[in-house]
């Protein structure tokens, strides 16, 4: 005897509701890409799994992502665990040739498998640095002026045994002027001449005035008062600029017989040169200063896996900070979203629609109250409650949803019981009241039927809710346990690591496109069910 079963036929109201809805091309395409996206995430083992999908070994096929596997099926060792899938990939049995093989998913990566950097596959090339080096020289002075002792870099300055004191006064000698010859008390005063019997001149580029800080400076030392560090900048004739220093100075129980002072090239910004080039081969670009060139300093730096690292080749959305592959953990993470914000939002509006509906059919006592009862549990913490269970009973997905699904149904009570309250005072519930029928049964199968528009407009805006609560709730630490997937770690993460960009944009696109699809088909579904031919949303 065939089994028949009553044949389900919509409501022409419904029917058009629905119509409308389809023709709200923003909201539909909307649903459909919510509907697609957790489809897909309800296949996230065949998707991105650390074990493979089919492995042909032995002349058997085995399946581990739908049966586990033990490790004594492949190795013989007598052990019940587990196996490293990819070890024996690596292996001699599975060699090319061997007859045995596996089959591994789009992303064969685990949400929780944790990758030795060495694992990481970079590019062969390496960042070469050239720094230019700044010269540096020392004279020391007597206190007659004279330069005693030229060290360093002293030629390129023009640091040369002769007088100093009147370099200012002689800025503008010219090579075979009195003064640029060493003839005179002005000639003493030019760094670079010679004012001693036998002196050679020097040409012009040499003559560097001393800045009056350090002729200061100078004054003071000779004179044995203490003075302090001393740094001016001194323009030499050919344009360059060379910072002229004195270093501290104490008094002391005679005065020096020769005072140091440090001369220190200025570079000017933007010297720094730096060029990628392959390791094995490399070539550098014109212009760049071959490696040992004198004068400038090379520095090699290849870039190295410290997670969280940016994403490469086999992880294109990068790895976070434990080494996972944000590309599994963005996947489970939007099937764990989306599944607790849809039990959520259907636990929620059982809750809601089961209070409402009593306090607003029964009314009087029972709907005062009800109402002074929601009041009382609405003014409880919500995340003062969360944490203190979760500290006693350990975070958990189940606790989570039990927690927030207990404090989250008020508001749709509140629709519940205003719809029923209206109700309740038509004929058609009158006529049921006169029949006999009980009061449930005409609760759930008169009055609910006609009570559902606000819940199923209300659906996509809570379930929307829901899973921005979930996100904000992992982010703060107080969701669900580490290291279940989530988008609100991910952005915690983000926050500890500011460089890593790939935490902050990925889950932070995966939300806002969550929300906003479910945002669109919430519209379309209140302008779906708006009577009014005007109200719907085009």
């Amino acid at each position: 005897m065939a089994l028949k079963f009553p044949a389900f036929h919509w409501h022409p109201v419904t029917r058009q509701r629905w119509a409308r809805f389809r023709g709200l091309r923003r909201g539909w395409g909307s649903f459909w890409v919510l509907l697609g996206a957790y489809g897909i995430s309800l296949f996230s083992e065949w998707i991105a799994n650390d074990k493979p999908l089919w492995v042909r070994f032995s002349g058997r096929n085995y399946f581990p992502v739908v049966k586990f596997v033990p490790e004594d099926v492949f190795a013989g060792n007598g052990r019940q665990t587990r196996p490293d899938y990819r070890e024996l990939a690596a292996g001699d049995d599975f060699a090319p040739g061997s007859g045995n093989w596996m089959v591994w998913p789009p992303i064969p990566y685990g949400p929780l498998e944790s990758l030795p950097p060495e694992t990481i596959e970079l590019p062969a090339t390496a960042t070469v640095t050239a720094t230019p080096e700044p010269r540096v020289a020392s004279a020391d002075v007597d206190a007659a002026g004279r330069v005693v002792r030229a060290a360093g870099n002293a030629e390129y300055f023009g640091v040369e045994i002769g007088n100093i004191l009147e370099a200012a006064a002689d800025k503008g000698a010219e090579v075979g002027s009195p003064t640029a010859q060493g003839g005179g008390a002005r000639g003493e005063g030019r760094m670079g001449s010679r004012g001693s019997p036998g002196g050679r001149d020097l040409p012009s580029r040499a003559i560097w005035p001393l800045p009056e800080k350090i002729q200061t400076g100078l004054a003071a030392r000779f004179a044995n008062r203490a003075a302090g560090a001393v740094d001016a900048p001194a323009a030499g004739p050919d344009g360059r600029t060379a910072w002229v220093s004195l270093s501290p100075y104490e008094s002391r129980g005679a005065p020096p017989a020769r005072v140091r002072l440090t001369f220190r090239e200025e570079l000017a910004a933007g010297q720094t040169k730096k060029a990628v080039v392959d390791e094995q081969n490399p070539v550098f670009p014109a212009g760049f200063p071959a490696p040992g060139t004198p004068g400038w300093v090379f520095s090699t730096e290849k870039e190295q896996v410290r997670y969280p690292f940016r994403p490469v080749a086999g992880h294109p959305l990068g790895l976070d900070s434990s080494g996972r592959d944000v590309a599994a953990r963005m996947l489970y993470a939007l099937r764990t979203s989306l599944s607790f914000g849809m039990l959520l939002v259907l636990a929620t509006m059982a809750l809601g629609t089961a209070a409402g509906a009593v306090q607003g059919y029964y009314g009087g006592r029972v709907d005062l109250l009800g109402q002074r009862f929601i009041e009382i549990w609405e003014s409880l913490p919500f995340i003062y409650v969360l944490i203190l269970l979760g500290s006693v009973y350990g975070q958990s997905f189940g606790l989570l949803l039990a927690i927030y699904a207990i404090f989250n149904w008020i508001g749709i009570s509140y629709y519940v019981r205003a719809e029923f309250l209206r109700l309740r005072k038509l004929p058609f519930v009158e006529a049921a009241r006169v029949i006999g029928l009980p009061g449930r049964k005409i609760i759930f199968r008169h009055i609910l039927p006609n009570a559902l528009v606000p819940l199923v407009t209300f659906f996509p805006f809570l379930l929307v809710g829901a899973i921005g609560a979930m996100a904000a709730l992992d982010y703060l630490g107080f969701g669900l346990p580490p290291p279940t997937p989530s988008w609100g770690e991910l952005l915690a993460q983000a926050q500890e690591f500011p460089h890593a960009w790939w935490l902050v944009l990925y889950p932070a696109l995966a939300l806002f496109a969550t929300m906003l699809a479910g945002v669109f088909v919430g519209e379309s579904l209140r302008a779906a069910y708006d009577p009014r031919p005007y109200g719907k949303m085009e």
